[in-house]
């Protein structure tokens, strides 16, 4: 009878523990969000919990470790630690009379093992010395919504632009002055350097293939002395005699076509406009007198009048500015005409690289389709002309290649060429984004912040990976691309995403659609789009079927259809 009485007290002392692992009616666990979310590749919940009265032993602790469990391994959250009122210890109380709750938030890094997951309760009793396990796990909640994981690492280089010209226009100047009152052309005049240089540099044109002489204009001017009629008579002999000087110059070098086909003349009876610049340049004494006369008077015939009562002026206006202004003007316009198109792409392809330069040959690597020949043309305008932009367009070439070590290298020689060349940067950026080291591409995109809009892209990616979706929607606004639609996915903005997506040929793009008909419980486009999707990318069907997004449609015979 003894033995039977202190058996019957032990049991009696741990059975009101013991029979905490029989949870009661009115016992609840909730997780929120359920699924749980990944945002910046962190993933935030919280646990709560109650518990109804007469349930929670006085003298009992109750450790509750939430776990997620995924495929290969599970990660065990911080612990919660629940105690009887008679407990003395620190930890939440949970009454037994009037019963409790209790919440816990927690944080934790995301792993893509964990898409398809399960987060359960594990709970232990402590009583006493003893530690009574509850025999089955409390599951509460199920996978990791990883929408945000699906982001494309595909930042965009930047190409340094050539400054490649076809036609180039050149232009000869010279000019023939004359003695006062005369029109003749004095041979003192024709033997001058910029004169003889005008007539070699016609012949030179007329037999040059690749130049085009587009004309000479020819100005005749008589200076602003003496009667108008005679300067009017006098600049237009002068414009005549000069034109006819072009057509012995024009014959002499066998050009075709008559000299009217290439002369325009202009006349300029008083060239006051002139007399005003000479003036204003000079360091004649009263300068600033004549000039206020100038704009006195707008008549002529006043202004010649009274600045010929300056009689100590107008003796040095005749002597150094009035000559000047007696003069034919002569502007020979040239077109140079570069190679065609098909001669650069015959040049590179024959490696004859040094033939041209180095606008030529970077304009010449735009006409290339195979991306390796246009890496070698952009290397060898780096090394030939010590090119910056040939450097920097080779590494971004290296880049949407995916050959990081060589981008790393041409970058390296770009910077040696020239430093701080905002493209540069950026591209750097783009390796420093590709290898995984966020936080020294996102310094050196805002850096490159005058490189083009690819820099916003660029940005983009990195505020979708950071959580930051209203920035990314910012930074992505009018690309069309999947990732400017999964940044308004992920703010909230289905709508701007579905039309995103919708512009989008990409698997992905399509796959995005589909997850906005499981939103929106539109089967017709969830299971068009993600047919379309997997047909287009095969590795979209595993994800699918682990995917939280399609929660709701993993028994539906249709979605089974397309995923298995």
């Amino acid at each position: 009878m003894a033995v039977v009485s202190v058996a019957a007290l032990i049991l009696s002392g741990c059975g009101g523990a013991d029979k905490m692992k029989e949870l009661p009616q009115g016992t609840s666990f909730t997780l929120t969000p359920n699924p749980l979310e990944v945002h910046g590749n962190k993933v935030k919940g919280t646990i709560e919990g109650t518990f109804p009265a007469k349930y929670f032993n006085k003298k009992a602790t109750l450790e509750i470790t939430p776990v997620v469990v995924y495929e290969g391994g599970e990660f065990a959250l911080p612990v919660k630690v629940l105690q009887g009122q008679d407990v003395e210890a620190n930890n939440q109380v949970i009454s037994y009379d009037a019963g409790g709750s209790f919440k816990q938030e927690f944080e934790f890094d995301y792993k893509d093992e964990m898409l398809k997951s399960e987060v359960e309760l594990r709970m232990v009793i402590s009583y006493k010395d003893k530690k009574i396990p509850f025999d089955v796990a409390q599951k509460i909640g199920a996978g990791v919504i990883a929408t945000s994981k699906l982001v494309n690492f595909d930042p965009k280089p930047v190409m340094m632009k050539d400054k490649f010209q076809r036609v180039i226009t050149e232009n000869q100047e010279a000019q023939i002055n004359f003695v006062i009152q005369r029109s003749d052309i004095r041979r003192s005049e024709l033997t001058k350097e910029e004169v003889t240089m005008m007539e070699k540099f016609i012949a030179e044109v007329v037999k040059a293939e690749n130049k085009e002489l587009k004309g000479v204009a020819v100005s005749a001017y008589a200076s602003p002395d003496g009667p108008e009629t005679l300067n009017d008579k006098l600049s237009k002999e002068r414009g005549k005699n000069t034109e006819n000087w072009l057509g012995g110059v024009f014959k002499k070098a066998k050009a075709e076509g008559k000299p009217a086909d290439y002369v325009s003349s202009e006349v300029i009876t008083e060239d006051w406009d002139g007399f005003k610049k000479l003036v204003e340049a000079s360091s004649i004494e009263d300068k600033e007198l004549i000039l206020r006369v100038l704009s006195m008077h707008s008549d002529p015939v006043v202004r010649e009048r009274e600045i010929k009562n300056l009689s100590k002026v107008y003796t040095v206006l005749a002597e150094k500015i009035l000559p000047e202004l007696r003069r034919s003007k002569l502007i020979a316009k040239v077109d140079k005409i570069g190679l065609s198109d098909e001669q650069l792409i015959e040049a590179v392809n024959s490696n004859s690289y040094d033939s041209l330069n180095v606008e030529e040959m970077l304009y010449a690597a735009t006409l290339i389709s195979d991306n390796a020949k246009k890496i070698e043309v952009y290397n060898k305008a780096g090394e030939k002309f010590n090119c910056a932009r040939g450097y920097n367009n080779a590494a971004a070439l290296y880049i949407k290649a995916n050959d990081l070590s060589a981008a790393k290298a041409a970058l390296d020689k770009a910077d040696a060429a020239m430093a701080n060349i905002p493209a540069v940067i950026n591209n750097r950026g783009c390796v420093a984004l590709m290898e995984g080291n966020l936080e020294e591409a996102e310094g050196l995109f805002t850096r490159a912040a005058d490189a083009g809009p690819e820099v916003k892209y660029n940005l983009g990616i990195i505020s979708i990976v950071k959580g930051l979706y209203p920035a990314a929607v910012e930074y992505l606004g009018g690309t069309d691309t999947f990732n400017q639609g999964l940044a308004l996915l992920l703010a909230g903005k289905t709508d701007a995403a579905k039309n995103t997506f919708q512009k989008v040929d990409e698997a992905k793009a399509s796959y995005g659609l589909a997850i906005i008909g499981a939103r929106m419980q539109d089967e017709t486009l969830l299971f068009n789009s993600l047919r379309t999707a997997i047909g287009k990318d095969e590795s979209l069907k595993a994800r699918a079927l682990k995917d939280m997004e399609f929660r709701n449609y993993l028994a539906n015979a249709a979605f089974k259809a397309i995923v298995e």
